[in-house]
């Protein structure tokens, strides 16, 4: 894989480093891309645990594959060609990985793995195109996962990332034009699932909640806390999606029928009705982290976290994760 390109400062660097097989030089090089390598895994796993795993994989590659940097692409770009056939690797071997159709009435599918992404783990850098917020929202991650393995990691490295073709290639080892065929075959399926969202994911891209996105989940935690059915229901759209993974089904509902429904699941009786919350971001969207407290608890303790998609001060996608034994979220287990 060529980038036509001299070698830069790093490039020589690590290279000096494989020679020596300095091991803590090589380890300062590479560990600085580990959070965009990170969220590139997550991309193609939607998983933030598997992300993790597949990050970790691509440095033990790294080392293993030392000898074989030359310098003649960067070494982020290396770093990127090994991440991406790790996550493919990790992909050919599970079948768990691709949305399983929903008994349902309802046109999405269910994916169990799904799992939310913290803010705090995502690359500093605010102009990096690999956290727009766009690229990193569930919707996003969602509709990516439709797409097999090898038309995923195309449509990510050429439409998020902006690799030229012949790059994109190189990194997955087939021709420049299976990568165009790919593309397109990816961006139709994306379409089709983003019908709203744009698609070209390269453009500068919003990075902070709005007043509104602020203002609705206030109210969110608000109405959670004061046992306020009617201030709850008010918040929701009349089309609105719910998910509660890592249960099965996303459902399209009204609003009424929403809170009907978590009402019959125990929602503000005997220990569902002690609440405290708190306004946080995963997947850089708006979420509130929920704490109960049970009779008998004097603590609050972490149960659910509620990640919202907020239109025209509506919420239009609630999707609830299990919070509990997720210390990378980086929430407090009590208050």
């Amino acid at each position: 894989m060529t980038d036509a390109r001299q070698p830069g400062a790093d490039e020589a660097t690590f290279i000096a480093a494989v020679r020596s097989d300095d091991t803590a030089r090589f380890a300062l090089l590479t560990e600085r891309h580990r959070r965009e390598l990170q969220v590139h895994c997550y991309r193609m796993l939607a998983n933030y645990e598997d992300a993790q795993d597949m990050t970790q994989e691509t440095f033990l590659r790294a080392w293993n594959k030392r000898e074989s940097f030359k310098g003649h692409a960067t070494l982020r770009t290396w770093l990127y060609r090994i991440a991406t056939n790790a996550c493919l690797d990790f992909l050919e071997k599970r079948n768990d990985r691709t949305p399983v159709p929903s008994e349902l009435p309802d046109p999405g599918s269910e994916m169990l793995y799904l799992q939310p992404y913290p803010d705090r783990m995502l690359p500093e850098d605010p102009q990096e195109s690999v956290v727009a917020r766009e690229t990193i929202e569930l919707a996003f991650i969602v509709a990516v996962q439709y797409l097999p393995p090898r038309q995923r990691a195309v449509f990510i490295l050429r439409d998020v990332l902006g690799w030229p073709a012949s790059k994109a290639a190189d990194a997955l080892e087939v021709t420049v034009a299976s990568v165009t065929s790919a593309l397109q075959r990816a961006r139709v399926t994306v379409r089709e699932r983003l019908p709203d969202r744009r698609l070209d994911w390269r453009r500068p891209a919003t990075h902070e909640l709005s007043d509104d996105e602020r203002e609705v989940v206030k109210s969110y935690i608000d109405a959670h806390e004061r046992n306020d059915l009617d201030g709850l229901m008010s918040l929701l759209r009349d089309d609105l999606r719910f998910a509660m993974l890592p249960e099965l089904g996303t459902v399209i509902m009204t609003a009424k029928d929403a809170v009907d429904g978590w009402v019959s699941g125990g929602l503000f009786q005997r220990g569902y009705d002690d609440w405290r919350c708190i306004t946080t971001t995963v997947n850089r969207m708006p979420a509130a982290a929920l704490y109960r407290r049970v009779p008998g608890d004097p603590e609050y303790r972490l149960f659910t976290i509620a990640v919202l998609h907020i239109v025209d001060g509506k919420i239009a996608e609630l999707t609830g994760f299990d919070a509990t034994g997720k210390p990378w979220l980086g929430l407090p287990p009590i208050l």
